[in-house]
């Protein structure tokens, strides 16, 4: 099976990471509130990094929900592991104080279960980057091997 777009895409480093010029420039209010710039500590460096994730759900406001497609292999997913205080930038909000926590497995499940309904086009596109990236086949299940994290924006 040949490997699907979206992982040859994000395998290119320059192309993965140029959103985050936008965010770095004060455009990020161009990709809208699908997409946020993550910043994190490195948990060996202690250096600051940076990933723009799409937005899988918003339940709250100053909640957003984001999945590591590239399950807990994900640099940043291990990062706010290790340091869960990062950084949004989303919108017109600019590197607000907020919290990483990653969501029990049901109901990162039942997000998951979700996401195919409410975006349908997205998913089309998504999944067989997730499933690759991930080393999973048509039929297994995501959810025990997609981490979801929910990252909550400080109060003021």
């Amino acid at each position: 099976m040949s490997t699907p777009a979206g992982l040859r895409i994000l395998r290119r480093r320059a192309l993965a990471r140029a959103p985050i010029a936008l965010y770095r420039a004060g455009l990020g209010v161009l990709l809208g509130h699908r997409m946020l710039l993550l910043e994190h500590i490195g948990r060996r460096s202690g250096e600051r990094r940076r990933a723009v994730l799409e937005v899988t759900d918003r339940p709250a406001p100053g909640h957003y929900v984001v999945v590591s497609g590239f399950g807990e292999r994900a640099q940043w997913f291990r990062n706010v592991v290790a340091e869960p205080r990062v950084r949004v930038s989303v919108g017109r909000r600019r590197a607000v104080p907020a919290t990483a926590h990653r969501l029990p497995p049901e109901r990162a499940a039942a997000l998951l279960a979700g996401y195919p309904r409410r975006h349908p086009r997205a998913w089309a596109r998504l999944e067989p980057t997730i499933r690759a990236a991930c080393g999973l086949g048509p039929t297994e299940p995501l959810a025990p091997h997609v981490p979801v994290v929910e990252l909550v924006l400080d109060r003021p």
